[in-house]
């Protein structure tokens, strides 16, 4: 079954062309670089759309001939490849493309995918064009689906950068049909010590730079970085020095064993997602399990899953 796209202003129908969306015979939303423009690109996300369309193939699996994309997505949803033959499915936040590229290759979904940046033009750069692919630039509070539709909803690396995260999953959640599920992961908190970071020092300065200037002071310091992290781990010291080495959580968050430039590449990469979005705001585990259920899911799973040598906050729940 096809997904009735709706004009998020105004929720009347809307009909797919080669132009663009169009309400009756008046175009609405243009279709430009392979994606559907519900939104222009300046918006509180252009740190992504600059981040995805320089590292275009970094975390894509097909491109870095690594298999972590994949590993990650299965691990957190549980889902059988089998099971969403024909089913449709909504990722929102999708960056370049890399859990769409998981979908569209292992799976035969149907594939309805959403970011708020230019990243779009990354994304289908990676997996277009493609029948089962249809790539949309929309907010995740005022998407183009009549509410209700989707089989299965995912949001991986997302909630943490929108501006209101009870609001995100309340509208990540309306999406989904009855009998559907919603899987989300998250930045966590931990205790009081999370936010005794580097990151949280300094973000107050380097969310304000242009994404050129903050590129460039990374990739000038990343080689330093890397090596003192790294000789902190070594020495015992790494859980406790590293936190305040203004660079990616390479111990916990990066696969082992890396070719040095594949590594410096990723690093860099994380380094500027740590510091350039506009909103970087960690939940409790508990919190979002509770939105779930206040917003009416159930068969509410939270907790952290593990995978390669790393592990994500995670829950999930169906629609009743």
């Amino acid at each position: 079954m096809s997904i009735q796209l709706i004009n998020p202003s105004d929720s009347r129908p809307l009909t797919t062309g080669t132009d663009g969306l169009s309400d009756g015979d008046k175009l609405v939303f243009p279709y430009k670089n392979g994606a559907y423009r519900i939104v222009e690109d300046d918006n509180y996300t252009e740190n992504f759309g600059y981040q995805w369309n320089k590292f275009v193939g970094t975390q894509v699996d097909k491109v870095s001939n690594l298999d972590i994309s994949k590993v990650r997505f299965f691990a957190e949803t549980g889902w059988d490849k089998e099971d969403l033959t024909g089913k449709n499915i909504l990722e929102v936040g999708s960056g370049a493309g890399r859990f769409s590229q998981i979908i569209l290759d292992f799976t035969k979904g149907n594939l309805y995918s959403v970011d708020y940046s230019n990243a779009v033009e990354a994304n289908f750069k990676n997996n277009g064009p493609n029948d089962r692919f249809h790539l949309f630039q929309a907010s995740i509070y005022d998407m183009p689906f009549m509410p209700g539709q989707f089989d299965k909803v995912v949001c991986v690396g997302v909630l943490q950068h929108t501006p209101d995260v009870e609001k995100s999953v309340k509208t990540l959640i309306s999406m989904v049909k009855p009998g559907g599920e919603l899987v989300v992961d998250f930045y966590p908190i931990r205790g009081w010590w999370t936010k005794v970071h580097a990151k949280y020092f300094l973000r107050r300065w380097t969310k304000k730079m242009s994404n050129e200037k903050l590129y460039k002071r990374i990739e000038n310091n990343i080689d330093w970085m890397i090596k003192a992290t790294r000789f902190f781990s070594r020495i015992g010291l790494g859980r406790i020095v590293n936190r305040f080495i203004p660079i990616c959580d390479i111990e916990g968050t990066i696969p082992r064993n890396l070719p040095p430039g594949q590594l410096r590449e990723i690093c860099i990469l994380d380094t500027f997602d740590m510091f350039s979005p506009e909103y970087d705001q960690p939940q409790r585990i508990s919190t979002v399990d509770g939105w779930f259920r206040k917003y009416g899911m159930t068969n509410v799973w939270s907790g952290f899953i593990p995978f390669d040598n790393c592990s994500a906050a995670v829950v999930k729940g169906k629609k009743p």
